[in-house]
């Protein structure tokens, strides 16, 4: 039987997908930073820096975090071919959506139900971007296509055209599951009468009577019928030429503002004669809103956005790709609320977590350059005590507060010695081998106090104990004897002695051979830059599929 078929983008490499460590985050009290006093009642202290790779901090995220991120955005490098100072942005086509489709697997578990993602990326690869989140999300998931003008002056290029505009991808996590937020637009009260005599409220009447494109009787029969007026008699739809109409609404909704009294009669002269007509009066909302454009040209654009870090950091600006604060904010004014979580995790200058902490989002960063020190940490504590005041700070009336705890990610779990066996890496304490071993096998790192082999939890009674020592079978009794009736544990030791199979509370494993198969051990960089990447096998594909293959023909390539 031959394998069923279906409609994709094929890559070099597609099939590959690496083993992530779950690897623990190692805090950093040093370089975490927070306010000396709470400015507001809405300060948050728990927002997260992490320094490391960031497909590896997705995966340390996930335990903890998955399904509880209301908003990502990500600006990921655009596969330009551009040597930036910060990224290596010229990576091949094929890896490039290998990487992007790696992160956006793990993103997708990490959004809630009523999450949302956004994409910033130009025409390089917006549309095989926008193909492979098809793939991850499903077609159904997606919600538009934004463009962003980042230019705002001409460009000296002598070539014929000059792109001054990238695109916005966005994304649900679940079809329908966001609940964006409309635009807010006070110009639409002008389009309501101020109170009066007639409502304590700005209202406007509109003509019960339909006009416009199918407003005649032929186009809607059952729209036609007569309306007992204030003089009991009969009013009919009839336009100004005399033509049959036909009235907005059905017969069941004219009864229901009869009978709520909300239908307002005025007297209109028409050829000559003064007759009643039939309006519906609609008052003004109390948050006047419409929805968004999807063209974006009334943000901050490149030059302004330099010239804003330029401020920041007093020296010419070392990002060439900046994205403003007003763009961010704008994506966390549509999708979030004061006090959700978002989500970047290509850091690159900070934006995002600038504009969300101006904003009373919690946030999360992931960076890996080492400009995560020298441009992010710096940034960060220029809005945390209150000194920038350029990007929303004016919009929002920041005045500073909050703080950030710094993170990186701990080095692999285990490491080969010389003679090529995989051991406990010689960097870990047991501190950290505990909270290890519980994330790699499900359990919530949580010591506790009073029982020493309880190092973390999975349920009330089920518990891990972690430790380097060869235990005998007097101790693994002696655990038995305390862990007792009705609980469980999964004693996790690099050996023992005897038959465990005897203990039923008990389940033992020996470490490292219990994990040796879960992950890529020692993989430190799965970042961007094709020189750290396995070069894949090209594979035939069927004649039937949609596919790019780099170097194929013109009629086999995308």
């Amino acid at each position: 039987m031959s394998k069923k078929q279906k409609l994709e983008l094929t890559w070099i490499g597609k099939d590959v997908r690496p083993k992530l460590e779950p690897r623990i985050l190692l805090a950093d009290p040093e370089k975490s930073y927070h306010a000396k006093h709470r400015v507001t009642s809405a300060d948050f202290f728990d927002n997260q820096l992490i320094f490391g790779d960031n497909l590896l901090a997705l995966k340390a995220l996930e335990q903890d975090y998955a399904g509880k991120v209301k908003c990502v955005f990500i600006d990921p490098p655009y596969n330009t071919g551009s040597a930036f100072a910060h990224y290596d942005d010229g990576v091949q086509h094929s890896i490039w959506l290998s990487l992007i489709r790696d992160r956006l697997e793990v993103i997708r578990r990490l959004m809630s139900a009523d999450g949302a993602l956004w994409i910033t990326i130009d025409d390089n690869e917006t549309h095989y971007l926008k193909v492979t989140c098809d793939e991850v999300f499903g077609r159904a998931s997606f919600v538009t296509s934004f463009i962003w003008r980042k230019v705002d002056s001409p460009n000296d290029n002598k070539g014929a055209l000059s792109p001054d505009h990238e695109y916005v991808l966005c994304y649900m996590k679940i079809p329908g599951g966001a609940r964006f937020r409309q635009k807010q637009d006070e110009s639409i009260l002008s389009a309501y009468r101020q109170p009066d005599a007639q409502s304590d409220r700005p209202y406007r009447d509109r003509l019960l009577k339909k006009n416009g494109k199918n407003s005649l009787r032929f186009d809607r029969p059952s729209m036609y019928f007569p309306i007992k007026g204030p003089d009991r008699v009969d009013v009919y739809p009839i336009h100004d030429d005399g033509q049959e109409a036909r009235w907005a609404m059905g017969q069941k909704g004219v009864d229901d503002l009869l009978e709520k009294g909300e239908l307002v009669w005025k007297q209109r002269e028409l050829n000559g004669i003064n007759r009643w007509v039939p309006y519906t009066r609609e008052y003004a909302p109390d948050s006047p809103s419409r929805p968004w454009p999807t063209i974006w040209a009334d943000l901050d654009t490149t030059r302004q956005t330099k010239a804003h870090q330029k401020i920041i950091f007093g020296e010419t600006p070392q990002f060439e790709t900046p994205k403003p604060e007003d763009l961010i904010a704008r994506i966390l004014e549509i999708s979030t609320d004061p006090g959700d979580l978002g989500l970047d995790s290509f850091a690159g200058s900070g934006t995002t977590g600038a504009a969300a902490h101006k904003m009373g989002r919690r946030w999360i960063m992931v960076e890996l350059g080492e400009h995560c020190h020298t441009h992010i940490i710096p940034r960060l504590k220029k809005v945390i005590d209150g000194e920038d005041q350029g990007g929303v700070s004016q919009a929002v009336n920041w005045k500073g507060g909050g703080g950030f705890r710094y993170y990186r990610l701990a080095p692999s779990l285990l490491q080969q010695d010389r003679w090529g066996q995989w051991v406990i890496n010689k960097d870990y304490n047991a501190e950290m081998l505990a909270a290890a071993i519980c994330k790699l096998e499900g359990f919530t790192y949580a010591p506790s106090d009073a029982h020493y082999w309880q190092h973390g939890k999975s349920t009330e009674n089920d518990f891990i104990y972690v430790t380097t020592q060869s235990l005998a079978p007097e101790q693994l009794q002696a655990l038995s004897d305390e862990v007792g009736e009705g609980r469980s544990l999964l004693v996790c030791c690099s050996a023992f002695r005897g038959d465990a199979s005897r203990y039923a509370n008990l389940t033992v494993k020996k470490i490292p051979k219990m994990v040796l198969s879960r992950c890529e051990w020692g993989h430190d960089d799965y970042s961007l830059n094709v020189e750290n990447l396995p070069q894949a096998p090209r594979q035939a594909v069927a004649p039937q599929q949609v596919g790019l293959f780099d170097g194929d023909s013109a009629e086999g390539a995308a």
